[in-house]
């Protein structure tokens, strides 16, 4: 029978009524292979993801394609986002086997979870030289049968090959300094797409984190040739099809090097982690668009994926109904139809809405190549077509809370409310951070999600831990509250004791070393769509021990430098596998730079403070003594004064705006 009705992931949920008798990873499932002497067929994916859909539609549905999976497998559905572990220990394995990943992804396993086989989508019928998922099923079912020493052969080499590749990164990099870091950025520079933004083709996805990076290596060096790409990207999206031109947020990524037609689920993390982004370079430009980009984000965000409890849902579908984009699409006609005949035209050419398509029959995805000198109408149209939009089916929303993902929120509306000056950002991080302590945090330990307000089983992992910690210190700095501070370092302190690997100074494991026991325990550094969990822990430690207290600042200390040490050769040999991890090494390299402000009340300081520092720098506003960054600060002369160090070194204090934009700038 299928055991997928009690589950707290949605994506589990959607296959509870497959003729699949699925079940949920677990000893349970190992226990039923063993004693039917039949493989795991493990199926990993997502809610928003469409060729999950699509294979669910066709084949798990499928009631004699269930048929065959129940009579000779042991089937196990995984969500992707709630076992980020047993994802990424599958996905090397697929990698490793057929040079290419994703998801769908289908896994055969013996029954102690060793992998034989492994793929992504297949098709209900054989198409493009693969088999049909059917063949494929008797096929493996066959070899198991009559070929059990191939299938064993063939496990024990992928076992060593995921046991080999989770050694980690060697170090004995080069030393981490100026020279390295514009070194890893040139490289960047060099790889920029000079027609579309952005780096290499279709499907090209955003990249916030080089945009990070290359912005913090602009405001260290003054490289315009830095900047420049940051802004070239962040134009295309933000008027390209990718970005929602009528309900702010971005999709996952563009089918084209374009950034014209989007695959159109939109997920929480890339928003988030966009809205930084956008959020910085508005404050250190000055730019419209980005500003403008940034409150639409952050809109998208507080409108579209806040759930009751003040957290955010993982995910927007890309499909409605089944269709792909269908909430999104527009034709002439149909623009002619809500705005009538004048207004209806030009939006079609504002919006490069064409009788050809841009998308699929004749429909276009809504771009904006310039902004509209008739500002009014630009917005009455662009109302009435988001209200018009609100009327038609709407993609399904996956309500999980992801404990990262959330803290990148976090760190991200608490950063950009206090640089673009909107308290009700800051506050919604806030109500975000607390109920996740409450909620997330159980036995004083982390579990990685939750649904409607029930707490799943899967437990934190590193980048969980991390996240969460430096939107805690997000927040710490953005309200001068103690408590964000010392629950942002117990985290740290955990992580430390439980997920840093006590043989290789700097190197971090993924799960805790009291966690479930896979294969192979999954150590990745390497940032992709998200920021690794190890460079995640690196910016976490790296902002508190400047925050924290001399003891717990020199620990955390040690390990942020341990951490960009030992990866500092992929700054020399893979810079765009690092994004993040440059982003972090950049603050490092300034010190970081603290500006500790003591006061009695808001001023212009305070202001100036948080809109001219360099990303990364930290920023603590409070009375002499009130917080570790403010002992022993007092006020000069009675006016709020400005502390200015980097790393141990410090400036003189300064009681006016342009002193201290002078040290900034510095």
């Amino acid at each position: 029978m299928n055991k997928l009705f009690d589950s707290t992931s949605p994506y589990l949920r959607q296959h509870a009524d497959n003729p699949v008798h699925w079940q949920q990873w677990g000893d349970e499932a190992t226990r039923e292979a063993r004693d039917r002497d039949v493989p795991i067929l493990l199926s990993v994916g997502y809610s928003a993801c469409h060729w999950c859909h699509v294979m669910a539609h066709e084949s798990f549905e499928d009631e004699a394609t269930a048929a065959l999976m129940n009579e000779h497998f042991v089937c196990v559905k995984v969500d992707r986002e709630e076992r980020p572990d047993i994802d990424a220990v599958y996905m090397n394995a697929t990698v490793a086997m057929t040079s290419q990943g994703g998801w769908p992804m289908t896994c055969f396993l013996t029954p102690d979870g060793a992998p034989f086989y492994c793929g992504t989508y297949f098709p209900k019928e054989p198409r493009g030289g693969m088999p049909s998922f059917t063949q494929l099923l008797e096929a493996v079912a066959d070899t198991w049968r009559n070929r059990r020493g191939d299938v064993q052969q063939a496990a024990s080499s992928v076992v060593a090959e995921l046991e080999r590749s989770a050694d980690g990164v060697p170090g004995g990099g080069p030393e981490l300094d100026s020279a390295l870091l514009d070194a890893a950025a040139a490289a960047l520079v060099a790889d920029e797409d000079r027609v579309h933004g952005g780096f290499g083709g279709a499907p090209k996805f955003p990249p916030a984190a080089a945009m990070e990076a290359l912005l913090r290596n602009y405001e260290r060096t003054g490289s315009e040739v830095s900047l420049g790409v940051v802004e070239r990207v962040a134009s295309a999206m933000a008027r390209g099809g990718i970005h929602d031109q009528l309900g702010g947020g971005f999709a996952r990524y563009s089918v084209d090097a374009g950034w014209v037609v989007p695959h159109f689920e939109k997920m929480l993390y890339d928003n988030a982690l966009l809205l930084r982004a956008y959020a910085h370079l508005a404050r250190r430009t000055g730019s419209d668009l980005a500003l403008r980009v940034t409150e639409m984000t952050a809109e998208f965000l507080l409108r579209d994926l806040r759930t009751e409890s003040g957290c955010f849902a993982s995910a927007l579908d890309a499909d409605t109904e089944g269709v792909e984009g269908a909430t999104y699409v527009w034709t002439p006609a149909q623009l002619v139809e809500v705005l009538g005949p004048d207004d209806g035209e030009w939006a079609a050419r504002t919006f490069g809405v064409t009788p050809e398509g841009t998308f699929e029959e004749g429909a276009s995805v809504l771009q904006l190549p310039d902004d509209p000198s008739d500002r009014d109408r630009w917005r009455r149209v662009s109302t009435a077509l988001f209200e018009s939009r609100g009327t038609r089916a709407q993609p399904g929303r996956d309500d999980k809370v992801v404990t990262a993902w959330n803290g990148l929120a976090v760190t991200a509306l608490a950063e950009a409310g206090v640089g673009i000056g909107r308290q009700e950002w800051v506050d919604a991080a806030a109500k975000c951070a607390r109920t996740l302590l409450d909620m997330h945090r159980v036995d004083g330990r982390l579990r990685r999600a939750s649904l409607g307000g029930e707490v799943g089983e899967p437990v934190g992992v590193l980048e969980d831990y991390a996240c969460l910690a430096t939107g805690l210190a997000a927040l710490h700095q953005a309200t001068g509250d103690e408590f964000w501070l010392q629950e942002s370092r117990q985290l740290l302190d955990h992580a430390l004791a439980r997920f840093e690997d006590p043989n290789e100074a700097g190197s971090w494991f993924d799960t805790a070393d009291d966690a479930e026991t896979l294969v192979a325990r999954p150590r990745d550094p390497v940032d992709g769509a998200t920021p690794s969990g190890a460079s995640s822990i690196a910016e976490a430690l790296l902002t508190v021990s400047v925050l924290a207290d001399p003891d717990t600042a020199a620990r955390f200390g040690v390990a942020a430098d341990n951490a960009l040490a030992r990866i500092s050769i992929l700054f020399d040999r893979a810079p765009r596998a690092a994004g993040h991890w440059l982003a972090v090494a950049e603050a490092s390299v300034r010190g970081p730079m603290q500006v500790a402000i003591a006061t009695t009340g808001g001023d212009d300081l305070v202001r100036a403070a948080r809109r001219e520092v360099p990303g990364g720098a930290v920023v603590v506003v409070g009375e002499p003594g009130s917080t570790p960054l403010l002992a022993d600060r007092p006020l000069v002369d009675g006016c709020a004064t400005a502390y200015v160090c980097r790393g141990f070194v410090c400036d003189r204090p300064v009681t006016t705006t342009p002193e201290l934009t002078r040290l900034l700038a510095e």
